[in-house]
């Protein structure tokens, strides 16, 4: 973004008007918007990341930053949990199961 927010919400917009359920647009322009103190538009950009990616920690780590940034507390918290949760189940997922 490089100082240049405003930009870069037109360009992540103009992105996701070509593919709506592109994630990475989502993640960038919910950035985007936190710069410019633009809290329930990003809030509403990383809720439909959530559904988009339901299963993905990094979805909800975002939901729950731009939820604490417009002030609502318990709101980020219950994210952040979901997030942390998933982050478990998906290392209990990749371990490798010990040989004796």
């Amino acid at each position: 973004m490089q100082g240049k927010s405003e930009d870069a919400v037109a360009e992540y917009q103009q992105c996701l008007s070509l593919d709506p359920e592109r994630s990475e647009a989502l993640h960038g322009l919910a950035r985007a918007l936190q710069e410019l103190n633009r809290f329930d538009e990003a809030v509403t950009a990383c809720k439909r990341l959530v559904e988009l990616e339901p299963d993905d920690p990094l979805s909800f780590t975002a939901l729950s930053i731009a939820l604490h940034k417009n002030g609502l507390i318990a709101e980020a918290e219950s994210a952040a949990n979901q997030g942390r949760i998933l982050g478990w189940k998906k290392q209990l997922r990749e371990k490798k199961p010990r040989t004796i």
